[in-house]
């Protein structure tokens, strides 16, 4: 182990994972995640795009305020302004503050977007540097758009940051276009022809688009990259980022083949997992690699004869590695407050006695209505009663009624800045009702683009959980709920949304 590599981890969840449509948090909700980031081990945090707007500055502050191990990164470009409002975030973590520069360095990038040529592109990722030294000597440069650059030019950029004072040079893959070899290609060319390329990181930011970040990434750390940026889940923009789980854990798993250690603490990736779902409604697929719902189930009877034999036949890692808990029936209504936030803790949340109190109370009521409380369970509770958007719109009561004769009819209690409004309206069906009667007492014109509906676990008395996306003015979010009812639930889902969508709709946020 001593003699293996050390790589870094640059986790960029609140960030660029952020970018994923709906995906967008409060500053509460980063907090968590933050805290979370930390317990997982990660040497970085890119905690946000500070002058994107007041909401990215105060939640970069609070958390270089409050998280104490991982350094923590602000985004900004290339120009005084942005980095002046980067540092005045960052400065509150010290030594640990990381300011992250960029400028685009392709020629389609420096055609059209920029309208500069190389001389001033050079120019100004230099001057970007020195106006971030005035502050720190933690500097990172990306060059966006790096391995559509002509590798000369990259060449001459990376030499020149490194000399105004960057400490970590950033190669990323913007468009998510490269192969493995191709850009091993690349990370190559850079150490063997930048002459003072030992004195700073390479760093590596991998899109998915093609569905190679994660190999990718491998592929520049064989090259020789020293850190590697991605998020949990593999979210970001378009078809996201370098996942996390499957980068740390492929490192893990094949270190006879891949001489790299990293410092996180992998039995954390699950609850870390399961949290950045449970706040962004954004769930992995049955089958992700390493966090899915399928990663450690086996149908077929010869695997699972094999598993039963010996569970090396056929899991190259085990569920515990990854803070899988197999046994996940813990509590039943007979359970106390003790047992309760013991186990929330273990989930990775770590609740105010106020924020206890409020759960503790929807679980008991819960645990009335089924006989087994899962984990999944918890999450939808803190999902549902503590990981909320300020509430503009509170469902306050509701009756539906549906059948094969009469026409489907939603009635809707809401609390809309304080005041109570009740209306009815008739759909096609008892959801559709539902979200018509709420649209029409908010006088939303948002669009919706897609609803889902599932168990939350197994069982007829198991929670229904909906997610809901809608869209207004170009932007998205996505709205959750949990209920017994699932009709319930859909209309929670839909009022969320509403929430999320009235929050977003203040933010004038800044996208690269």
């Amino acid at each position: 182990m001593s003699e293996n590599k050390m790589i870094k981890i640059f986790d960029t969840t609140l960030r660029d994972g952020e970018q994923s449509p709906g995906a967008s948090m409060n500053i509460e909700e980063k907090l968590r995640i933050a805290h979370q980031l930390e317990r997982l081990n990660v040497d970085v945090i890119e905690a946000g795009f500070p002058i994107a707007s007041d909401g990215d500055f105060e939640a970069v502050k609070k958390i270089a305020q409050t998280i104490k191990g991982p350094q923590i990164a602000g985004l900004c470009r290339a120009n005084d302004k942005d980095i002046d409002r980067a540092w005045e975030a960052l400065k509150y973590a010290k030594e640990r503050g990381r300011i992250h520069t960029f400028i685009a360095t392709s020629d389609i990038h420096m055609k059209y977007k920029l309208q500069m040529d190389e001389d001033q592109v050079l120019a100004t990722a230099v001057k970007a540097i020195e106006r971030a030294k005035r502050y720190t000597d933690n500097i990172e440069f990306s060059a966006e758009d790096a391995v559509r650059t002509r590798l000369p030019f990259l060449e001459r950029v990376v030499e020149a940051v490194i000399d105004a004072g960057a400490t970590i040079v950033n190669i990323p893959d913007t468009v998510g276009y490269t192969v493995p070899s191709e850009f091993f290609e690349i990370i190559a060319y850079l150490r063997n022809n930048v002459p003072n390329i030992d004195k700073a990181t390479i760093s590596v930011h991998c899109h998915n688009d093609l569905g190679l970040a994660v190999a990718n990434s491998l592929a520049a750390v064989q090259a020789g990259a020293g850190q590697v940026e991605c998020t949990i889940n593999g979210i970001g923009e378009r078809a996201g980022n370098c996942s996390l789980e499957e980068l740390v854990m492929t490192l893990r798993t094949r270190n006879d083949v891949l001489p790299y250690d990293t410092r996180v603490a992998t039995e954390h990736i699950y609850p870390t997992s399961r949290m950045l779902s449970t706040i962004t409604g954004i769930m992995v697929q049955p089958n992700k690699a390493v966090v899915g719902a399928n990663a450690f189930s086996h149908e077929a009877g010869i695997h699972q004869h094999g598993v039963i034999m010996e569970k090396s036949t056929y899991e190259i890692m085990t569920p515990e590695s990854i803070g899988l808990n197999q046994n996940k029936l813990v509590l039943g209504k007979h359970s106390g407050r003790h047992a309760f936030k013991q186990r929330l803790e273990e989930l990775g949340y770590d609740l105010k006695k106020e924020d206890l109190d409020k759960a503790f109370v929807r679980f008991k009521t819960l645990a009335d209505q089924k006989k087994e409380i899962f984990d999944e369970d918890l999450d939808a509770i803190i999902a549902d009663e503590i990981i909320r958007v300020p509430e503009k719109y509170k469902l306050m009561q509701m009756n539906v009624s549906s059948g094969s004769f009469a026409a489907p009819t939603a009635t809707i209690e809401l609390e809309i800045n304080g005041k109570v409004k009740k209306g009815a309206m008739i759909g096609a069906g008892p959801v559709d009702a539902a979200f018509k009667s709420i649209k029409k007492l908010t006088g939303s014109k948002a669009n919706l683009l897609a609803f889902n509906v599932g168990g939350i676990t197994g069982g007829t008395d198991a929670q229904g959980e909906c997610t809901v996306r809608l869209e207004e003015g170009g932007r998205e979010v996505l709205g959750q709920g949990a209920h017994p009812d699932i009709i319930v639930a859909s209309a929670k889902a839909y009022v969320n949304a509403l929430n999320k969508l009235a929050s977003t709709m203040e933010r004038n946020r800044i996208r690269i």
